[in-house]
């Protein structure tokens, strides 16, 4: 097992997370994170990207670590994953572009 799962694992049961919230989590400190460093508007595609490259590198390497061992590929379940990291984001992104409500 590579030490990005191992870290997955020991962040899964250290903070007593499912590895959908983690994902969820990650997504949401990706999407905030990026538009604090970089001071731009929720509105901003940028900070949503930089969540969606997360997503689909962090996919990547499941896939990669599952073939290392010879693990029969679960496509579905990687989509789901990628899902859950960007709903939240996409969610915030559309309601500060197209409503008022996240607006000064």
């Amino acid at each position: 097992m590579s030490a990005f799962q191992d870290t997955k694992i020991w962040l899964v049961y250290t903070l007593g997370l499912s590895k959908d919230a983690l994902h969820i989590y990650v997504g949401m400190i990706v999407y905030l994170g990026t538009a604090a460093l970089f001071r731009l508007p929720l509105r901003d595609f940028r900070p949503w990207l930089a969540v969606l490259l997360a997503a689909l590198a962090g996919e990547a390497w499941d896939i990669y670590d599952t073939a290392a061992i010879a693990a029969p590929q679960d496509y579905p379940a990687n989509w789901h994953d990628i899902w859950n990291t960007l709903f939240w984001p996409t969610a915030i992104l559309l309601l500060a572009r197209f409503t008022p409500v996240l607006r000064r």
